[in-house]
């Protein structure tokens, strides 16, 4: 047996390597199996995965574990006493466990003639050929056959085997094989797993044979809709349901949580032969993925209309809908669908209106289409009437509303909204592999930022003049100075070009005097520039420039020049490491009017994102990669084409989900 092929083997993400384990126990007819994990307040000790099945006789273990592909398993397709249907025939998950840490012990007790014999295997990850085996020894009768798995040296601490985490990613796995087989039961730090509970609905859909080489291999896809789930999974499973392989859809349903399970001959055949790793690559799979998702996604469309249309059939039957007739001009027809979205969305987020008496709910639905039919001013019936705010919170929004315009604090929030998606969104685009290798330096980041997008160096950064020479720099200095200050020349650089500013944000600095100023040039480099001498030395021209100028020379300002990238190379991070300087500070003058500073954009976004936290918290935002990638798309569609990490989002998908939350 090859070592690198035993490597390989033996690597799996935790949640993968436990599953394995727990197949290989339900394989051996259990109908017990517990995971333990023991932790304390240092580190995570171990991890231990204990069964009730039949074990391994000794006279297996050679075959078991010395030669792949020799195990029992691949002489039938049912387990040896419950005729169970056998998750796996090639004996590789075993080394699964040696994904989690160095040591894996086995503790096995098994039946022969009548007597109970126990005996143990360690393996090694440092030498996974060398299967150490002890001789076998009776036991006592009344001890049952099972075997224990316990890995320790553990490699880390695993969140994902946390129960808060591990119960509901190992009930996905094991949904279908659970409520097949009543009789199993999975155990995590001894809750038990029961995915009915967190079942909504389950369903099956046929899809077209797979074709390969001339063969079909039937096809259909098992949808399981949870309760609650933390996200979306595709499995890629075997005839019977078994998951091989998990992936994460590539399309949108809003308001669903489900699994998906695409079953399928072909699948399990792809992962005898090991090859399933390259799914994305063969393309009979990813054609039955694609009509999978389009299945998928039609089904749950359906159950969106379907729930929708529902609830408004019972308003109607109530007669407390607050339209008589169907709309007849495409304004009415527009209208009536904006009232159905919005009156839906309350009915969904607001948990006590369903409760409310029928003449509460025809009340606060009248009061939706009238401010609905009037437009924005009609908003604070909304606030008040329809959505029913507690006391408290009227009262908090009635001492708001005397010191601010209601339209301000809407502005004002969707303001903040935007700016954690302008946030979120930009960092992706900057430090995702394939999107930086595309983002251009002027034509996209720059114009980006400077389309009143300044804030992220700071809210007092509120004027900018956009790719100018150092000449035009200074003409607006001058303006917030005084127009007695002349500028009749262009102003050279130090070697005598014209400068060029990629960002120029000017701020007030309170103090006692009001012609004080400073100012801030930014000098934006490209995602996969890293910053060195070179753009350093650029940095600097620009800053001695203004100290040389005799016209500034003497005024109470203050400059900063700033060089901006993503990453910095050795030499720059030496200079910005100095003895007696703030991080980041490669020059000060004298005066201490002149300072130049090398930045990574990690540092801005995270001061950024560091100053919105609260308001964020406040507001319970949701801001994601999806909804931010989809804000900067649709804001800065002009900039961004191009950019593959934009490029690849659904396009169908997205106008979807964002008339959606628009409308919502």
């Amino acid at each position: 047996m090859e070592r690198d092929h035993i490597r390989k083997l033996a690597s799996a993400k935790p949640i993968q390597a436990v599953a394995e384990l727990i197949w290989n126990a339900v394989d051996a007819d259990a109908t017990r199996v517990d995971l333990e994990i023991d932790s304390d307040d240092i580190a995570m000790r171990s991890v231990t995965i204990r069964d009730n099945g039949h074990g391994i006789p000794h006279s297996e273990v050679e075959a078991v574990f010395g030669k792949l592909g020799g195990s029992w398993k691949a002489h039938g397709s049912r387990s040896k006493s419950k005729g169970r249907i056998l998750h796996g025939k090639e004996g590789k998950g075993r080394f699964k466990a040696l994904a989690l840490g160095r040591v894996a012990d086995w503790t096995i007790r098994f039946r022969d003639s009548g007597k109970l014999y126990g005996y143990k295997i360690t393996v090694i990850r440092d030498d996974l050929v060398d299967v150490r085996v002890t001789d076998p020894v009776e036991v006592e009768q009344r001890l049952k056959t099972g075997v224990e798995v316990r890995i320790t040296e553990l490699d880390r601490v695993y969140r994902s085997l946390d129960p808060q985490y591990a119960v509901q990613s190992l009930s996905e796995i094991f949904a279908l094989y659970l409520t097949d087989y009543a009789d199993v039961g999975i155990f995590i730090e001894g809750e038990r797993l029961d995915p009915s509970k967190a079942i909504a609905s389950r369903e099956k859909f046929p899809l077209s044979p797979i074709t390969d080489d001339g063969k079909e291999y039937p096809a259909e896809v098992e949808v399981i809709q949870w309760t609650a789930a933390s996200e979306r999974w595709f499995f890629l499973c075997g005839p019977e349901g078994f998951p091989f392989q998990r992936l994460t859809p590539k399309f949108h349903t809003p308001g669903f949580q489900f699994s998906a399970y695409l079953k399928s001959t072909f699948i399990g055949a792809l992962q005898e032969q090991g090859l399933l790793d390259l799914a994305e690559m063969n393309f009979p799979l990813q054609a039955a993925y694609d009509e999978a998702s389009e299945v998928i996604k039609a089904f749950f469309k359906t159950k969106e209309v379907e729930a929708a249309q529902s609830e408004i059939d019972q308003w109607k039957a109530e007669e407390i809908y607050p339209y008589r007739f169907e709309p007849l001009t495409t304004v009415e027809k527009a209208e009536r669908q904006v009232f159905d979205i919005v009156a839906l969305n309350v009915n969904k987020h607001l948990q006590d209106f369903g409760e409310q008496s029928r003449r509460t709910k025809a009340f606060q639905l009248r009061m939706l289409r009238q401010a609905i039919e009037r437009g924005p001013d009609e908003l604070q019936h909304i606030l008040t009437e329809v959505l029913d705010l507690p006391e408290r919170t009227q009262k908090e929004l009635s001492k708001l509303l005397e010191e601010a315009d209601l339209a301000n604090v809407i502005s004002a929030s969707k303001l903040v909204a935007d700016r954690l998606k302008f946030v979120y969104g930009l960092e992706t685009l900057l430090f995702d592999p394939d999107s930086k290798k595309l983002l251009k330096e002027r034509s996209q980041l720059h114009r980006m930022i400077a389309e009143n997008n300044t804030w992220i160096f700071g809210e007092e950064f509120n004027l900018t003049v956009d790719d100018q020479s150092l000449s035009e720099v200074l003409r607006k200095h001058r303006k917030l100075i005084g127009d007695d200050t002349m500028i009749d020349q262009p102003v050279k650089r130090i070697d005598g070009k014209v400068g060029i500013v990629d960002l120029m944000l000017s701020r007030s600095v309170p103090q006692n005097h009001a012609d004080e100023r400073e100012h801030l040039v930014v000098e934006l480099k490209r995602p996969s520039v890293k910053v060195g001498a070179d753009e350093i030395t650029q940095v600097k021209k620009y800053a001695f420039t203004v100290a040389h100028d005799e016209r500034f020379r003497h005024l109470k300002t203050r400059w900063s020049f700033w060089v901006l990238s993503n990453d910095l190379d050795a030499f720059a991070r030496v200079e910005t490491r100095q003895k007696g300087k703030a991080r980041g500070q490669v020059f000060q003058s004298e005066d201490g009017s002149i300072e130049v500073w090398v930045k990574t954009w990690a540092e801005v976004l995270a001061e950024c994102k560091s100053r919105m936290k609260f308001v964020q918290e406040h507001l319970q935002a949701n801001v994601d990669k999806e909804s931010s990638l989809r804000y900067l798309k649709k804001t800065y569609e002009k900039y961004l084409t191009g950019v593959s990490e934009i490029e690849q989002e659904d396009s169908v998908a997205d106008e979807a989900v964002a008339q959606q939350e628009d409308a919502s």
